[in-house]
């Protein structure tokens, strides 16, 4: 089991377990919050957590269409 560990002050420590379904980043581009599929991202062994960057669906389907990520900057 992973978890994240945070100390909200001298007295209190939160711990809570990594799921398939609670961990969510900021799309780069517009910033809406992109529920993310941890294992899908480090299955393929290169990527990882720090240079890893995960867009939403509106924001993919514009950069596939032609679209560059500083358009919408």
């Amino acid at each position: 089991m992973f978890y994240v560990k945070e100390r909200l002050n001298d007295s209190m420590e939160i711990s809570i377990e990594i799921t398939d379904e609670n961990v969510f980043c900021h799309c780069p581009m517009c910033g809406v919050e992109v529920v993310v599929d941890i294992a899908e991202i480090l299955g393929d062994g290169e990527s990882d957590l720090f240079g890893t960057a995960i867009y939403c669906s509106e924001c993919s389907k514009k950069i596939r269409a032609g679209g560059s990520y500083d358009e919408h900057k």
